[in-house]
């Protein structure tokens, strides 16, 4: 690859390839605050590259490769270069990663204990995530948290955090001086914008936590809550995992003891402040 730069978000090196600057240009001005992979050597590659050697310069087209791949994924315009690396680090996390049960769940830290929040496409738990980053609480990770089937504990994985559409003007109001990526327009989830994660989740994504509490956040509804229990929430969290069957045993035993010992709540919420009301009570009462 002509361009290149590496990067470790948590336990996790990546090393990023591109035929085009600007993507990696990018990725070092957000990720500037990061370290290197652990001994310069990276987990998993990313390839970010021009199927026809032309396409490097006639309506350029970013494929996505790496050391895992999905052979029919379509290609982003180079104006998404940064969309096209984020989804080349998620995709070798979501295909290649076997240290770690992958939850498709936003996480946020405090006290030594980590709240997990997972569910559909536009529940909210990046927004939620997000507001109570701003809100002192530790970010974890906005888009995997990794369960340790050793020791039952989350660990860190604090990307960039994805926002959408709405979320965008939300989070620009809730934090003004934090630190944002170009405004990416007409992607095939709308309009997104990465925000940089603060300071204190980058110093500390070396550090587990405990899991504590589990989520299943729903927008645009009336206000309400119930108890998800263990089958429940077993059910839904083999949903929400990209590598869970390829763990096997492990992956089972792992997220056992996860349902088992940590409680689970579903929540329906109208706007912003019910949700950060709703998850400061429950984590009172039950963390």
């Amino acid at each position: 690859m002509r361009h290149s730069t590496m990067l470790r978000i948590g336990p996790v090196g990546f090393r990023v390839g591109s035929d085009w600057r600007a993507p990696v240009a990018a990725l070092e001005e957000l990720y500037r605050d990061y370290p290197p992979p652990e001994e310069g050597i990276p987990d998993f590659n990313v390839r970010l590259f021009a199927a026809r050697f032309w396409r490097r310069w006639l309506r350029p087209s970013v494929q996505i490769g790496g050391d895992f791949v999905i052979p029919d994924a379509a290609p982003l315009p180079l104006a998404q270069g940064l969309l096209a690396a984020e989804m080349g680090m998620n995709l070798q996390m979501a295909l290649g990663q076997r240290r770690y049960l992958l939850l498709h769940a936003s996480a946020v830290e405090r006290d030594g204990k980590a709240l997990l929040m997972t569910g559909e496409s536009g529940a909210g738990k990046s927004t939620l995530a997000a507001l109570l980053m701003a809100r002192g609480w530790r970010l974890m990770g906005d888009e995997f948290a990794l369960l340790d089937p050793e020791t039952g504990q989350i660990h860190g994985f604090p990307r960039l955090i994805s926002l959408k559409n709405a979320a965008i003007g939300v989070m620009e109001r809730e934090l003004p001086s934090g630190r944002w990526g170009p405004l990416l327009e007409g992607t095939p989830k709308g309009t997104i914008r990465h925000l940089v994660p603060d300071a204190r989740a980058i110093a500390a994504m070396g550090e587990a936590a405990a899991p504590a509490l589990v989520l299943f956040p729903s927008f645009g509804f009336e206000a309400a809550e119930r108890e998800v229990f263990a089958s429940e929430c077993f059910v839904r969290l083999t949903q929400a995992s990209t590598n869970y069957v390829t763990l096997g045993e492990t992956g089972f035993d792992a997220l056992t003891g996860l349902v088992r010992g940590v409680p689970a709540r579903a929540i329906d919420y109208p706007d912003t402040a019910t949700a950060i009301a709703t998850v400061e009570r429950l984590w009172r009462e039950l963390a």
